[in-house]
């Protein structure tokens, strides 16, 4: 198994902005009162395009699917959450938290993938679950190890730890549980999805260890990471809040590694952060200021990463 693809699906959005059925417990999105939503939007698709552009330069293969306006879809710029793409032809469908996210599955995005030559060969739908009030949000709610066949998961509200565990039996991970919080309003929240906190590349990972409260969660994560080789980087919760932690390591010309990343993340990192994970990878970052204040999402929510077969 590959932990990086050079092929990702994203999807240009056409009615973006802050989502109220997901604020409760994103504590990273924000009310622009003062601007009007189509400003924001057309903001967003101008970032988005940005985005799109800088990827491809590097050689990065980006399916763009455009949302549409049959439904009232504000995150559909963060496809990761509801479909993720798996290399022996396996699709996953995922239970959503807020109701105006499930409208966001689309069946025609899968014809889109077919049509360019990749092959589905069997679907596992596990949205029967939100019948439950159960949900798991993809990988925005686990991070694949996709190489050690691992997979981590900060339970929340969007992550319950028996249907992670199922998945895990499902796709054959190890699964890898705990708890992330960040201090809001001053107490201890969970954050609401695990690849805020977390980037898992080939051959280091980004955490923000100072959020998993519990010592032995602690330890049990990093003692996975160190036994798979990883180089450890600690990022802060202030970080964590510039989106540094929610990044994608992708495969460009050449099969050359880049990780991507947001203009603010990048901007947070120390030199001796950044060092690091130039020891390993070149860096691509791109300005997302509007998609990450209103949508409380960045670079990495952005990218569903396609490893199907091809025919």
């Amino acid at each position: 198994m590959k932990q990086t693809t050079n092929t990702i699906l994203m999807v240009r959005p056409v009615n973006f902005r802050m989502n109220e059925q997901t604020a409760v417990n994103n504590y990273y999105q924000h009310e622009i009162d003062s601007v009007l939503p189509l400003t924001i939007n057309t903001k967003a698709q101008k970032e988005f395009s940005d985005f799109v552009k800088k990827i491809r330069s590097f050689g990065v293969s980006v399916i763009v699917v455009s949302d549409n306006n049959d439904f009232d879809t504000p995150d559909s710029i963060f496809p990761n959450n509801w479909v993720s793409f798996h290399e022996e032809g396996t699709v996953a469908i995922y239970p959503m938290f807020a109701e105006n996210r499930r409208l966001e599955r689309r069946e025609d995005i899968l014809e889109v993938l077919e049509n360019e030559g990749f092959l589905i060969e069997n679907i596992v739908d596990y949205t029967s679950a939100e019948q439950h009030d159960v949900f798991l949000e993809g990988t925005g709610s686990m991070i694949l190890d996709r190489e050690h066949n691992k997979a981590y998961c900060a339970l929340s509200p969007r992550a319950d730890e028996e249907l992670f565990i199922e998945f895990c039996e499902d796709f054959e991970y190890t699964p890898i549980v705990f708890t992330a919080n960040q201090t809001v309003n001053g107490s201890r929240a969970a954050i609401y999805h695990t690849n805020v906190m977390m980037c898992v590349a080939e051959t280091f990972a980004i955490v923000c260890l100072s959020s998993i409260d519990d010592k032995k969660e602690r330890k049990n994560v990093l003692k996975h990471l160190k036994e798979d080789g990883k180089k450890v980087i600690d990022i802060t919760e202030e970080q964590v809040a510039s989106f540094a932690g929610n990044m994608l390591q992708v495969r460009g010309n050449n099969n050359e590694r880049f990780l991507i990343m947001s203009q603010s993340a990048f901007d947070c990192l120390t030199s001796s952060q950044k060092a690091q994970i130039e020891n390993h990878c070149k860096i691509v970052s791109s300005p997302l200021n509007t998609i990450e204040f209103c949508g409380g999402g960045s670079a990495r929510c952005m990218m569903a990463e396609v490893f199907l077969p091809k025919r």
